[in-house]
């Protein structure tokens, strides 16, 4: 569970993997390869297995793509990743390109490479990239070969296995509701779409759906599998027979087949002549092209467990708010620990995340970080994605900024926070900035709206106050969470790029605008909310919807400048730090209670 900081990838890595990634194109006859960052299953934390990417290039960020050719490699990555890249390619083995404009597709339909055979492997692919990939292959006069073998597996010679973690039941007291109330609603669905079947490949409907969870990601308790649901609520679950305990069984009952995964192609196969529903955002283009090949009738939708995976349920809102109060203690905890040594000028930020990770596993019931710590000090910060490691290692500075991202997983929620405090005196700028993005978090927390409204239609009001400084953040403003699942979960999300699903009752979603002044300092301001029925407002005629406030951890005073704030803004930081008061000071003793009570007092 602990996280490490070593540094991972890099120039070696790539100077290594090339000669025998070229060796095996060379004996499947091809001249080059397409390597997406994405595995089988579009998780967004690879299994180390699945890291071919990094194996054969050196590069380690989270969005990426390459052609590795004969006697040339282009590394693609956005503009998160533009110094990262650079430190770890190996110097003249790879070129860069942005993986946004022109992207992969977009520079290959530029280059001449008539009767050049290019590799890829439909199963890491979806459909709609495949079809982008074989246009721009036939504007460059490139003949595409699908591997039936990546060639990247046959070259990698210390490939880590395959994760093997068990996979568990997940309580009823924790999920709210039985599987087998899931998949006869989820049945139910399909009968009135007139589907036979839906084809579920997206291990976090797969373990909500069967109310199982696994350790086969890194920071997402997910096994790693496949599953049929049927019209009648009857489902087959594709998993590793090694990570299949007798309490599996008992847990799933009479109405659910277990198969090893390696059965899924020919089960696939059975579905001839059905009506079968898959997901193309989540699911690769190998399924549809097995499917088509079976004489399926295939009918690409949304996977029907997105929507009520996201909705979560009376149960699921109750642990989440336990879990933010425990989790709570523990920022708390932390944030007086910051107060004590973070302001010494010794303290780095690795140790910051070490012990923000110490005081979460002090709870007794930390199962897992929801991801890798955000401890990012001075210009580090203004690194939205940055996380530290052995060469990038910061101490904090007086007279700068710290942020910290950060979160736990727990049986009954997943938690995501973020505080940005000071070190040392703060300047009339940092002040100014830090009250903005706080004006904005307010206003996201305080709205009320119109049952139908999508994120994107909220999005503006967490930037408002900065666009009148005329200032930004390239970020989206707010993500789904799971419960005990991913920290970053669809299909609703707060952004700028328009979403066309809208806030429900029980979707959890993150409030987090920041700034970021380059080479200097950031800040973010990050809580969790859950979507309410809003109490009716007097004389309105439509039913309104609202948030209730998750993450109880209090703001670092020292950053907010009171003459910018309304005195609606005001009431609200008092009495959000009251509830931090009443809700986390009882687990509290001691200095840290006496700590917090200082932190929270009225403003």
């Amino acid at each position: 569970m602990r996280q490490t900081y070593e540094v991972i990838g890099g120039p070696a890595v790539g100077q290594a993997s090339l000669p025998l990634l070229r060796a095996a194109l060379k004996a499947q006859g091809l001249d080059g390869i397409y390597i997406p960052h994405d595995d089988e299953y579009q998780n967004e934390y690879l299994p180390a297995c699945y890291e071919r990417l990094a194996w054969a290039t050196g590069f380690t960020g989270s969005a990426g793509a390459a052609f590795v050719f004969l006697d040339s490699a282009i590394v693609f990555v956005d503009g998160r990743y533009t110094l990262q890249v650079k430190q770890q390619l190996a110097s003249g083995l790879f070129t860069v390109g942005d993986l946004v404009d022109p992207g992969p597709f977009g520079w290959l339909a530029k280059q001449g490479m008539s009767a050049r055979k290019i590799g890829y492997d439909p199963k890491l692919m979806s459909p709609d990239a495949l079809d982008r990939l074989v246009d721009a292959a036939a504007k460059a006069g490139a003949i595409l070969v699908v591997t039936d073998t990546n060639p990247i597996d046959t070259a990698w010679q210390d490939r880590p296995g395959e994760p093997m973690f068990a996979v568990v039941p997940h309580e009823t007291k924790y999920a709210g509701e039985t599987s087998s109330s899931k998949r006869q609603r989820l049945g139910r669905i399909l009968s009135d779409q007139k589907l036979d079947v839906a084809v579920i490949t997206s291990p976090a409907s797969i373990a909500w759906l069967f109310n199982i969870r696994g350790g086969d990601v890194s920071r997402t308790p997910l096994p790693l599998g496949r599953a049929f649901i049927y019209a009648d609520g009857q489902a087959e679950l594709f998993i590793h027979p090694g990570k299949v305990g007798a309490e599996l069984g008992v847990h799933l009952g009479n109405e659910v087949t277990l198969h090893p995964e390696t059965a899924v192609e020919e089960r696939l196969a059975s579905l001839k002549g059905k009506r079968v529903s898959v997901d193309p955002a989540v699911a690769s283009a190998w399924f549809f092209n097995t499917l088509n090949k079976a004489g399926a009738s295939v009918v690409r939708a949304g996977d029907p467990v997105s929507l009520p995976r996201a909705r979560k349920n009376a149960i699921e809102i109750e642990g989440s708010r336990q879990a933010h109060r425990r989790d709570g203690a523990a920022l708390s905890r932390f944030l007086r620990w910051f107060e004590e040594h973070g302001q010494t000028g010794e303290v780095t930020e690795i140790d910051c995340a070490i012990k923000v990770e110490e005081f979460r596993e002090k709870t007794g019931e930390l199962k897992d970080l929801s991801f890798n710590s955000i401890s990012s000090a001075g210009p580090n910060a203004a690194i939205n994605h940055y996380r530290p490691d052995t060469n990038t290692n910061r101490k904090l500075e007086r007279g700068s900024l710290f942020l910290l991202d950060s979160g736990g997983q727990y049986l009954d929620g997943t938690t995501d926070v973020t505080r940005t405090m000071a070190i040392g005196e703060p300047s009339e700028e940092m002040k100014d900035r830090n009250t903005r993005v706080l004006k904005g978090h307010i206003a996201l927390s305080r709205v009320r709206f119109p049952k139908g409204t999508t994120g994107s239609a909220l999005d503006a009001l967490a930037r408002m106050s900065l666009w009148e400084a005329g200032e930004d953040y390239d970020h989206g403003t707010g993500h789904g969470v799971g419960s005990y699942l991913g920290v970053h979960e669809g299909p609703h999300r707060v952004a700028k790029a328009p979403n066309t699903v809208p806030l429900e009752p029980g979707m959890v979603l993150s409030n987090e605008p920041g700034y970021y002044k380059a080479n200097a300092w950031g800040i973010r301001i990050e809580n969790l909310q859950v979507v309410t029925e809003a109490t009716p407002i007097p004389g309105g005629e439509r039913p309104m919807l609202g948030f209730e406030t998750l993450t109880l951890a209090p703001l670092d005073r020292r950053l907010i400048l009171p003459n910018l704030l309304t005195e609606q803004e005001w009431t609200w930081i008092n009495q959000y730090h009251a509830r931090v008061l009443a809700e986390v000071g009882p687990l509290l003793s001691g200095d840290d209670r006496a700590w917090l009570a200082q932190a929270c007092r009225p403003l």
